[in-house]
């Protein structure tokens, strides 16, 4: 630590009477700090440098830096072979047609480029055609040059759902690159719809959704554009901010809200006051509820769980009085719910990820740990119902992930089964930590388990709540463990000692992939063995028993199975 705080005075990022470093860890973990004293109250940017530095939690009044938390900004671009190859050929479609286009990329690309980070969403603005007319230019070009043409798609503009520009995709050396048109926008009164013309990229930059988006890269140049004239100053120190007034702004697309939200989380950047302000707004609030789609609401909370600060995101949600109106409820569900219930599923949530940390993240596949802060954060909903048009009862959160988010049914599913996995395994963590015999009064949800010696019977129960989980049932564990302990400072590393246990104990058993086990008898052996010509509930009821017996008897063979079903059709148990 001693090293790093003086590389920084070094190299002359701060100017200050002193600055503090602090290296944070998880939750109960204890923060390293350390002290360096410094010459002026000022923190300067080296211009002189071929890099920017800028810290983005930066504290105004203690000047606190927290790691990691050195941002740097690039003052050029540099292009990947890929992307000279790309751009090179739009330049040499421009110049065999006498084109006056200008090319510019526009938007996220620009910014992570500048931010040393590699980005493959290309979007390319062009200042007098239209993406699909560039696009047949580049299919003539490509006839010309003797190469093999490239589909065009084109997704139409759609004004009632926010979506105000026609774009054109098509491949170039194997990259999906979007055209689309420079824009301008004019309001009519009373109309939230907006007449489109071409525009300059000025004014197209200032309709982007944030300054830090507004950014350009004229591929003509190679130069890095900035009309707004502070999109590279917040870029630098870390602000959310729009090019205009932010009400205006997220009225004309109320998607930018989560967006901005989204981008606050994902580079831990600071929203500034006003944009706030904007965004609790009743007006904006009832813009999103009405105007977008959900299948765009759902898109962008997918990525905010899927990005590198979930729980910051979902938290600012519901701060800024979002929740219900992205996370909306069915009609008619039961119970009540609290007006609490939006901050407990954050804090949910925020108890899951610092459990999922304290154990290890590379537990999961991306994919598991998506589902599992899902599941986190409705977990309080897990009991909430409604009755849907064919009078079918039906969880509240498959309306949340279905309807309200229009999401995969088959997360929803996933997250269900999930919710109900955790149940059962809050009635077998005691049991498998304590060591002792299970009494079978002790489980509810397996009361007709196959007559064995009570000491098999926790593998048989484990067993087949592993084989309905499958490769979840850590993520269910997890979840389990926060349902019954919390994750309060002081019990998080108890609950990592207990997840531990638990999982020690399930491998012990060797119960990992069991739900890839195939059963020694099939249903039509089955059926032979009972000497009956039809399939039925008889035979399921048997094929369930098959299941229990190899659980509960892991190293038994096909003939063991059958002499052991003989034996219970001679006592007529179950009755044949």
């Amino acid at each position: 630590m001693a090293k790093i705080s003086e590389k920084i005075a070094q190299l002359g990022w701060f100017c200050g009477s002193s600055i503090t470093t602090a290296i944070t860890g998880r939750t109960f973990i204890p923060a390293c700090k350390t002290t360096v004293k410094l010459k002026n109250p000022r923190f300067l940017f080296p211009r002189t440098q071929p890099l920017y530095r800028c810290c983005r939690a930066m504290s105004k009044s203690k000047g606190t830096l927290s790691s990691p938390s050195l941002l740097v900004v690039r003052e050029n671009i540099n292009l990947t072979d890929e992307e000279r190859q790309i751009f090179e050929r739009l330049l040499q479609v421009v110049r065999h047609f006498n084109l006056e286009t200008q090319l510019r990329v526009a938007g996220g690309w620009v910014r992570d480029k500048l931010l040393g980070k590699e980005c493959y969403d290309i979007d390319v603005a062009l200042d007098n055609m239209l993406g699909k007319e560039f696009c047949e230019k580049v299919n003539d070009y490509l006839i010309h040059a003797g190469e093999e043409t490239q589909g065009v798609g084109v997704i139409q503009s759609n004004p009632d759902q926010s979506k105000h520009l026609e774009t054109a995709r098509m491949c170039l050396f194997d990259v999906w690159i979007d055209f689309v048109n420079l824009r301008s926008e004019d309001y009519t009164e009373n109309s939230r719809i907006p007449t489109m013309e071409f525009g300059s990229a000025e004014q197209d930059a200032y309709r982007r959704d944030l300054t830090i988006n507004s950014l350009f890269y004229n591929i003509n140049t190679c130069s890095v554009e900035d009309f707004t004239g502070r999109g590279l100053d917040d870029l630098k120190s870390g602000k959310i901010v729009t090019p205009l007034p932010p009400k205006e702004t997220f009225l004309d697309d109320p998607l930018r809200v989560l967006r901005a939200i989204r981008f606050c989380a994902r580079f831990e950047f600071e929203m500034v006051e006003e944009l706030k302000v904007a965004a609790a707004d009743n007006d904006v609030k009832c813009a999103i509820a009405d105007k977008i789609s959900r299948e765009r609401i759902g898109h962008e909370i997918d990525l905010m769980v899927s990005g590198n600060q979930p729980v910051k995101a979902i938290a600012c949600i519901s701060n800024l009085g979002l929740f219900w109106i992205v996370f909306t409820l069915p009609p008619n569900f039961e119970p009540p719910i609290s007006e609490e219930l939006d901050r407990i599923c954050v804090s949910y949530m925020d108890e899951a990820w610092t459990l999922m940390h304290g154990i290890g993240s590379c537990t999961f596949s991306d994919e598991q740990r998506r589902l599992y802060l899902y599941a986190a954060l409705f977990l309080p909903l897990r009991k909430t119902i409604y009755g849907d048009n064919k009078k079918r009862i039906v969880s509240a959160v498959n309306y949340i992930y279905r309807n309200s988010l229009k999401l995969k049914g088959s997360d929803a599913d996933n997250v269900i089964r999930l919710h109900n996995a955790v149940e059962k395994f809050s009635s077998l963590i005691p049991l498998v930590v304590s060591n002792e015999g299970m009494q079978p009064a002790e489980v509810d949800w397996k009361s007709d388990m196959i007559d064995v010696p009570v000491s098999l019977k926790l593998r048989i129960l484990l067993g087949l709540l592993l084989r309905d989980i499958k490769d979840f049932w850590r993520a269910a564990l997890m979840l389990s463990i926060l349902l019954n302990k919390g994750s309060s400072v002081e019990r998080v590393v108890d609950n990592v000692r207990l997840f531990k246990k638990v999982e020690e104990e399930i491998l012990k058993l060797s119960l990992e992939k069991v739900w890839e086990v195939k059963p020694l008898i099939n249903g039509r052996d089955i059926m032979k063995v009972l000497e009956v010509k039809n399939g039925g509930p008889v035979v399921s009821e048997w094929q369930q028993k098959v299941v229990e017996w190899q659980l509960a008897y892991p190293s038994g063979n096909m003939q063991e199975c059958i002499d052991w079903m003989m034996r219970q059709k001679q006592l007529n148990h179950p009755t044949t």
